[in-house]
C-alpha cells in the first residue's frame, strides 16, 4: 500500500512545526528550535495501530498510538528550521510510514504558551482503511497486545509508560493510557516480587 504522503507544495515556506503525541514527545529524533505544549481539534490521540515493526511483529502484533478521528489531542509541536524541513520530513516518514499506516497531513494545532496562537503543523493521523487499523480496543485487549509486542524499536510496554512519563511531564493526563501504564507498572512489580512463603507441614 502506497503511503499517505504530502506533496512539496502542501509545505508552506518558512519553519516547519511538528505535531507530536506518542513516541516523537519523548524521542523527536530531529533537530529543532523550540518545543511547545500544543492542543488539536478534531482528532484525539489512541492505542489504534497493530504494531508489525517497531513495537511488535506481523505474528505478534504491538499496539501503538494513532490520531483517530473525533475529539482532540494534547501533545507537543517542535518547531524545526526552514533549512531542515526536507531532512526532517524524510527522517519521519523512514520512521512513521515504514508500513503506511498513517496518513501524513498538516493540521492546525494552537500552541499553549503565551501567544496562543495557532499554526499549521505536520501531524501523522491513522488511516481507517489500513489493515493495521486496530479501532476501538477493550482495555483487557489493548493490555493483552502491549504485553506481547516487542519489535525492532523495543519491548511495547516501554513504550507506553514512556509515552505516558512524556504527558506528565507536560502537566497533564490521559486517562486511557495511565490506567494501562499502571497495569504494566503491576505486571513489573510481579515479575520482581519474592515468592510466596509456603506453610511448612506440621
Amino acid at each position: 500500500m502506497a503511503a499517505m504522503n504530502l506533496s512539496e507544495q502542501d509545505f508552506s515556506t518558512g519553519d516547519l512545526w511538528v505535531f507530536g503525541y506518542g513516541s516523537l514527545m519523548w524521542r523527536p529524533g530531529f533537530d529543532f528550535l523550540e518545543q511547545v505544549p500544543a492542543r488539536l481539534v478534531g482528532e484525539h490521540r489512541a492505542l489504534c495501530v497493530y504494531s508489525f515493526v517497531h513495537r511488535g511483529t506481523p505474528e505478534k502484533p504491538g499496539l501503538v498510538l494513532g490520531l483517530d478521528r473525533g475529539g482532540a489531542c494534547r501533545g507537543v509541536a517542535f518547531r524545526v528550521a526552514e533549512n531542515n524541513r526536507a531532512e526532517t520530513v524524510a527522517y519521519l516518514r523512514a520512521r512513521e510510514q515504514v508500513t503506511s499506516v498513517y496518513r501524513e497531513v498538516m493540521r492546525s494545532v494552537w500552541l499553549e504558551n503565551a501567544a496562543r496562537e495557532r499554526v499549521s503543523a505536520l501531524a501523522y493521523v491513522v488511516d481507517r482503511g489500513h489493515g493495521q487499523y486496530a479501532g476501538r480496543l477493550s482495555l483487557a485487549e489493548q493490555l493483552r497486545l502491549v504485553r506481547q509486542g516487542h519489535g525492532q524499536s523495543g519491548a511495547n510496554r516501554d513504550y507506553v509508560i514512556a509515552t505516558v512519563k512524556a504527558i506528565e511531564a507536560e502537566g497533564f493526563r490521559d486517562a486511557q493510557l495511565h490506567r494501562l501504564a499502571l497495569m504494566l507498572h503491576d505486571d513489573r512489580h510481579a515479575l520482581h516480587a519474592p515468592p510466596p512463603e509456603t506453610a511448612s507441614e506440621a
